[in-house]
């Protein structure tokens, strides 16, 4: 029992006549009998009785009737769903690392409405067909979107005698053990505030968010974006002394991704 038996025997039994139904369904008049007679061989019953004009149905048919709608309409339905999601536009979003999760949520909610036709996934990394990343990491030849600034601050551990310090001077941070992400862009920026301490770190890290870890641990200080410092219960932070330090969230993309008209709809969500 296939969807072309049950469309038409739900046919026939409409219109109560084959030539009708068969025009209908743009058959002849015999392959639409032999359509319904293999049904009835497959069941194993009668469905129709020939009468001059037209048919009459049988009391098996009046039963099969609604079970034979509701599985069309079941079968219509998932076309449908599946359809539908395929001919969304696709668009990958790469995720930056050190990213915090309350601005890919404050994205999300800002494109949620308008992104009802695309089909939005997800990555992790400099990957996608763009990127919720930092300014300062871009690609040469990419452009830049921004979206939020974020400020960097002193991160240590809750108790920590830095956050019993009314006023914090920089060289009070020149006699602290640290812990330094050497590999990241950023070092050569924090190096005022590591001192003569940056010859004898405390330990080092690949990124923001590990050495927070390390932080927690007790192997010393650090200074990471305030966002990700905040998601931490047992740690604390404070503004960098002197001259506010900052960096920008933003979309990173290549102008030949422009060609994507879901990477053109999500910019223009956002007031490109």
């Amino acid at each position: 029992m296939d969807k072309r038996q049950l469309t038409a025997f739900i046919r026939v039994f409409e219109e109560r006549n084959i030539t009708r139904a068969a025009q209908q369904l743009s058959l002849t008049q015999p392959a639409l009998s032999a359509t319904i007679k293999a049904l009835e061989e497959e069941l194993s019953i009668s469905l129709f009785i020939r009468k001059s004009r037209g048919v009459d149905v049988t009391e098996d048919a009046r039963v099969l009737y609604p079970h034979a709608r509701r599985m069309i309409d079941d079968m219509s339905g998932l076309v449908s769903r599946f359809r539908k999601r395929q001919d969304k536009l696709p668009l990958h979003i790469g995720i930056e690392e050190d990213i915090a999760s309350s601005f890919l949520t404050d994205l999300l909610a800002k494109t949620s409405q308008d992104a009802s036709g695309m089909l939005l996934t997800l990555l992790p990394g400099c990957t996608g067909d763009v990127r919720l990343g930092c300014d300062n990491l871009r690609c040469e030849d990419e452009l830049f979107f921004p979206l939020y600034e974020e400020s960097y601050v002193l991160a240590y551990p809750v108790g920590h005698a830095l956050g019993q310090t009314e006023e914090l001077l920089p060289e009070e941070l020149h006699h602290q053990t640290w812990v330094m992400a050497p590999e990241h862009e950023s070092h050569q920026r924090f190096l005022p505030f590591y001192g003569h301490s940056a010859d004898k770190p405390g330990a080092h890290a690949g990124n923001f968010s590990l050495a927070l870890d390390l932080v927690e641990a007790g192997f010393g200080i650090t200074i990471a974006p305030d966002c990700l410092v905040q998601l931490r219960c047992a740690l604390a932070s404070r503004p960098l002394p002197g001259y506010p330090m900052m960096r920008r969230i933003g979309i990173c993309y290549a102008a030949q991704s422009l060609a994507n008209p879901a990477v053109e709809q999500l910019l223009d969500s956002l007031g490109k």
